[in-house]
């Protein structure tokens, strides 16, 4: 498959089914399948932060690790769950930040 690969909610999907990418709506507890599969299928998986956050941890640790395809957490059209704070995990990670 050569094109992009969102997980998220319906109304956010529209706007990226429009853009061209694939859409899935995986309901609670279909995630990390949902995760697999598009991280064997797209060039680019596209997860929203609602669908990341009901991810177990280990599950988008291993999928950023391989890095292919790349794993990109986006926000959703209704801001319900904001994205990760990179840049905060980061200076935590480095021990500039309790």
């Amino acid at each position: 498959m050569t094109a992009p690969i969102f997980l998220g909610d319906e109304l956010s999907a529209a706007g990226y089914r429009l853009g061209g990418a694939v859409v899935r709506t995986p309901a609670p507890g279909e995630e990390p399948s949902f995760l697999e599969w598009a991280r064997r299928e797209a060039p680019l998986v596209l997860v929203s932060a609602e669908v990341a956050a009901r991810l177990p941890r280990g599950a988008l640790a291993r999928a950023f690790a391989a890095g292919q395809p790349p794993v990109l957490i986006v926000p959703d059209v209704r801001g319900r769950v904001a994205p990760p704070d990179l840049a905060a995990e980061l200076r935590r990670q480095l021990g500039m930040e309790a």
